[in-house]
């Protein structure tokens, strides 16, 4: 076994075990409240005056003993993400009480908050600082605010309770939509097989032997039952591959339409299904409840609504602001949105389908790509297997940032053997850090992609203490099934490529100081432009061809289908654009409404959005909200809005590509220095400017969306991370 450097501190998830994490939780909180009572006490002294140069040496002492802490927690968090079950979840649950309790102390704590203080206001010492300690400490005094240190002690401790409550019912909001998407299961008959591709029947006959599994294993079939079953058993599921399997292929329009409405409505009033403790898994009133709990807490703070509290802390600066640049942008995509629905309608009455409804738009969709652009998802798919699309992604970066890529998955513990582990290595072949893919979709793993920016880059001068970079990258993707290595659609290699993207940002800093190192400390609005950034060379002709390459034959992508991929990549723009705006302004009206609305009120400023916004109409009973886990259990609380700010200043991030050549090494390194390299050291809008010389503009995002006109849009760009 290949030794690894010990500044990597990588974690034996082998000889990990959730009720030893939960005593080493609770170890690390006490030792840090300790600190803070010994602090307390020093305050407490007759005629004590902490220095700035002593309150600095407290500051960074208290932050090397969150180390325990955040390492624990974020493991054991990661578990529940990747690998939950009734131990590792219940362990999870139990501890966000007292992780909440511990957090809203700290936030709230005068004795620290006066040490912060003490250094700021010596401003000789503080002009003295290297600039990443400096935002850092700017940044903790601005937390403080927001923790409620200014409050009178009775609103300290009720911003304590809301703290408590809103961690609860987050995490209850996320188990209620893992345990709905698995509870759904539905066996196929033959008939309404036709039209899946063969590697969706794959997904469905692995679908078919999880189901079996379960069923034995819930006792709800014997063993004698089950072997009356025929095999392959077709299952459909809502795990993202099989769902888009059958909504993208299955001719059976009614089974469409019945696997649509189990999506949408999970966790909804409609949903009937439970949990193992037999409980509903409606998510309306975690709902109501949240949006009052962060109400209650943003009027505590002195703000109108939780969507200030919510901007305070990103690039944009004001709800009327980001409504404006989104109704804007919208404004935009609609003539394309238009032309968008009429070729789908154009194609439905081809098929049939007299009066189209989202059930159909994939199947229609993938109609017209294969009808206009000779281009068929199941038909590219074999050019992109997973291993040789990693490769081409190695490759990429190599080239943009001399940096290099060695896979070490046999010579590390982790915690499922699909994972694979890696090390970075620079140019000078020092190392950088080292992350982890898991990248398909299992039971007991929640939906979606996501980067997990597990460990920051740190060093602890005082103790000689240092620890390099390491994330985790996490997809869902189809399995490797038949003896075939994982084959990906082009959606699914924008998602790889765009989760690297986050990983990128995460090791490539310099910033030693862990709370502005990597994603740390980066606004929000901000957080997306590095994955979005990397999206690009997934679409560029010279970057596909270092992805791609037929899993039998290894010949390249033909390039009659790369012209078609091409030439489709602004397919449905329209559509997709004003969906994420739907989203984003549902997200923000939301939470900008005051007094907090409640379950009746959330679908009808959902509706009122879908009115102004959409191209179709969305049946009644869609409860796309009950799902939406970025703002009810993510960080996107009146947040989501920043996957279109972000595409904004990637577009023109891009754009310099584009001018200078998209594999230039100048270019790339003035981007790996400007923007991957320092973090949340600097505002994201000055590094944005210190790349591109100037500030942003929307001409790029429009090009590249393929919106007619490039009139600017009015958009004024001025703890560990978990970024989608």
């Amino acid at each position: 076994m290949t030794v690894l450097d010990s500044d990597l501190h990588l974690v034996d998830f082998a000889a990990t075990d959730p009720n030893d994490l939960q005593v080493k939780v609770s170890q690390a909180i006490d030792a840090a409240n300790d600190f803070l009572d010994t602090l307390a006490t020093e305050v407490d002294k007759p005629n004590t005056q902490v220095g700035a140069e002593q309150a600095l040496a407290d500051v960074l002492a208290f932050d090397h003993i969150n180390l325990a802490l955040d390492r624990n927690w974020g493991v054991l968090s990661h578990l529940n993400s990747v690998m939950s079950n009734d131990e590792i979840r219940h362990v999870h649950h139990e501890l966000l009480p007292k992780l909440s309790a511990y957090g809203t102390r700290v936030g709230q704590h005068q004795p620290l908050f006066s040490r912060y203080q003490a250094i700021v206001n010596d401003t000789s010492f503080f002009a003295t600082l290297e600039p990443a300690r400096a935002r850092a400490i700017e940044l903790a005094l601005q937390s403080f605010e927001l923790s409620g240190v200014a409050l009178p002690k009775a609103e300290q401790e009720t911003y304590a309770e809301i703290q408590s409550k809103l961690s609860t019912l987050s995490a209850t909001f996320s188990d209620h939509i893992l345990d709905a998407t698995q509870a759904f299961a539905l066996p196929l008959s033959s008939e309404q097989l036709a039209g899946l591709t063969e590697s969706g029947l794959a997904l469905l006959a692995d679908a078919g032997e999880q189901y079996k599994a379960r069923q034995l294993a819930d006792g709800k079939l014997t063993q004698a039952q089950i072997d009356t079953l025929p095999t392959p058993y077709y299952v459909a599921s809502l795990n993202i591959p099989v769902y888009l399997a059958v909504m993208t292929h299955a001719d059976d329009r009614q089974l469409r339409e019945t696997l649509y409405r189990a999506c949408v409505t999970r966790a909804s009033e409609f949903d009937t299904h439970t949990n193992s403790k037999g409980e509903s898994l409606n998510n309306a009133d975690i709902m109501s409840q949240i949006l009052a709990l962060r109400e209650q807490k943003a009027r505590l703070l002195g703000f109108n609504n939780y969507a200030e509290v919510s901007l305070s802390t990103k690039m944009a600066d004001s709800v009327d602001e980001v409504e404006r640049f989104l109704r804007n942008l919208a404004d935009k995509a609609t003539p394309t949105a238009k032309a968008d629905l009429v070729q789908l309608q154009e194609c439905a009455r081809d098929y049939g389908i007299t009066e189209l409804q989202p059930w159909d738009n994939a199947y229609i969709a993938e109609k017209v790509k294969q009808n206009k652009f000779s281009l068929s998802q199941e038909a590219i798919r074999p050019y992109f297997p997973l291993p040789k699309v990693i490769d081409g992604l190695f490759a990429i970066v190599e080239r943009l940032y001399g940096i290099k890529v060695q896979e070490h998955s046999d010579s590390v513990s982790r915690w499922h053997d699909d994972v694979l582990f890696y090390q970075l290595f620079d140019a000078d072949d020092s190392l950088i850090g080292g992350f982890y893919f898991d990248l398909f979709a299992r039971s007991g793993k929640r939906g979606g992609a996501w980067m997990s920016g597990f460990q920051a880059r740190y060093r602890h001068d005082e103790t000689g203490y240092q620890q390099l970079p390491v994330c985790f990258m996490v997809g869902n993707f189809t399995p490797a099934l038949e003896g075939k290595p994982s084959l990906l659609t082009h959606d699914e290699v924008l998602t790889l490529f765009h989760e690297f993207g986050h990983g990128l940002h995460h090791l490539l800093t310099q910033v030693t100081v862990g709370d502005v190192a990597g994603v740390n400390g980066v606004e929000w609005d901000a957080v997306e432009l590095p994955s979005q950034f990397m999206e690009n060379w997934a679409w560029e002709s010279d970057g596909i061809a270092l992805i791609s390459s037929h899993v039998e034959t290894g010949e390249p992508l033909p390039k009659a289908k790369l012209d078609a991929l091409l030439a489709a990549k602004n397919f449905q723009s329209g559509m997709q654009t004003l969906r994420q705006i739907e989203f984003a302004l549902f997200d923000l009206l939301i939470h900008a409404h005051t007094p907090a609305l409640d379950y009746a009120g959330i679908l009808a400023t959902l509706d009122a959005v879908r009115n102004d916004i959409a191209m179709m109409k969305t049946p009644d009973y869609n409860r796309f909200a009950n799902g939406f886990s970025h703002i009810f259990a993510g960080g996107y609380a009146a947040g989501y809005y920043s996957y279109k700010w972000a595409e904004l200043l990637s577009a023109d991030a891009f754009s310099k590509f584009e001018e200078d050549g998209i594999f230039n090494p100048i270019t790339g390194k003035a981007f790996r220095d400007t923007i991957l390299s320092v973090g949340g050291s600097l505002p994201a809008k000055i590094n944005f400017e210190n790349f591109r010389g100037r500030s942003a503009s929307i001409d790029a995002l429009l090009r590249h969306s393929g919106f007619s006109g490039t009139n600017t849009v009015a958009a004024n760009t001025q703890s560990n991370r978990e970024v989608s």
